[in-house]
């Protein structure tokens, strides 16, 4: 599969957005929407948005593999974000004035300390060798994921640090209709971001696992291509979110030429998220983890081992799939 874009910083809408004082259907207790017009974004015109590829926009948390005590490591994504001081004085200052791009921050006194082993995400606007806030105030980074951190316990539950192996979900290589969960070299995922979904991820959409027995995947993201997209119109996108089953999925990302990644989320045009039956859920699953070296010397409660028991089996859907423990 060719390498994609990367997410490390927030994606723009590929349509000029309006705000409407309705109550939100994304986020509870917010009192206004951000819906789409018809009107193309100048900024995904300036990255040649119709030569772009559409990918699925996946529903998880962000993740990012990159170095960390010499050898590969799945980080999580934490945002730096302002203290409370700081945070009134933002406010403040959009009431009055609401360009956040005005607003100035030291960032040294205005946010609340990040760990020791915090680093910011890439491509982020830096002055002085410091990170510059984005237009929520937060600056966005990256934590590395530690075995035994009950914070990422869903984190490390995809990833073997001894074997330097990850849980991965995508395409099969030889079959675009079929999907394939498989266990990654951690070298072959480096300076990649991933999209990690599950059970106790975002509500799990995809109804993943269950309470007692969770399941958790990484998604690489630019993963699942989109073939067939209408015309970039914001009817026919309408039209194709509710009408076609590879429309049922929470948005599109533009992998643009030049590296920008563009989006459209089902909320900005309206429509609910999440919906009972998913594209992704639709499609059969295979599992190939080529672990024999490796089975003995999993710990038996782990992903690596339920799924190495049933290595090889097919599945109607990812939701079919249910450990035998």
């Amino acid at each position: 599969m060719k390498r994609l874009g990367s997410v490390q910083r927030k994606m723009p809408c590929v349509f000029v957005t309006e705000v409407k004082e309705e109550p939100s259907a994304k986020r509870d207790h917010q009192p206004f929407k951000v819906l789409a017009t018809e009107t193309i974004s100048h900024k995904a015109l300036d990255a040649d948005i119709y030569s772009a590829i559409p990918t699925e926009k996946v529903d998880g948390t962000c993740c990012y593999v990159t170095t960390y005590k010499d050898q590969p490591y799945l980080w999580a994504r934490l945002d730096r974000k302002p203290n409370k001081q700081a945070e009134k004085r933002f406010k403040n200052f959009l009431h009055s004035k609401g360009n956040p791009k005005e607003f100035f921050w030291n960032v040294e006194e205005d946010f609340k300390p990040a760990p020791e082993c915090w680093i910011p995400a890439k491509e982020i606007e830096q002055i002085n060798g410091n990170p510059v806030p984005d237009e929520n105030g937060h600056i966005p980074g990256w934590v590395p994921v530690e075995k035994n951190n009950k914070q990422y316990c869903w984190h490390s539950s995809v990833v073997n640090y001894e074997f330097e192996i990850a849980l991965v979900l995508k395409h099969h290589p030889d079959d675009s209709g079929l999907l394939e969960i498989s266990a990654v070299p951690l070298s072959d995922l480096l300076e990649q971001t991933l999209e990690l979904i599950g059970t106790n991820i975002n509500g799990n959409p995809y109804g993943l696992g269950s309470k007692k027995h969770p399941l958790h995947l990484l998604i690489p993201h630019g993963a699942f291509q989109i073939r067939n997209l209408p015309s970039l119109k914001h009817n026919h996108l309408l039209s194709w979110f509710e009408g076609c089953k590879e429309g049922k999925i929470e948005g599109i990302v533009w992998h643009c030429s030049d590296g920008c990644l563009i989006k459209v989320h089902r909320h900005h045009l309206g429509l609910c998220w999440p919906i009972p039956d998913t594209y992704m859920n639709s499609r059969p699953v295979i599992i190939n983890m080529n672990l024999n070296k490796c089975d003995s010397a999993f710990d038996i409660k782990c992903l690596f081992n339920h799924f190495s028991k049933i290595d090889n089996q097919k599945f109607a859907r990812l939701k079919d799939i249910i450990f035998d423990v």
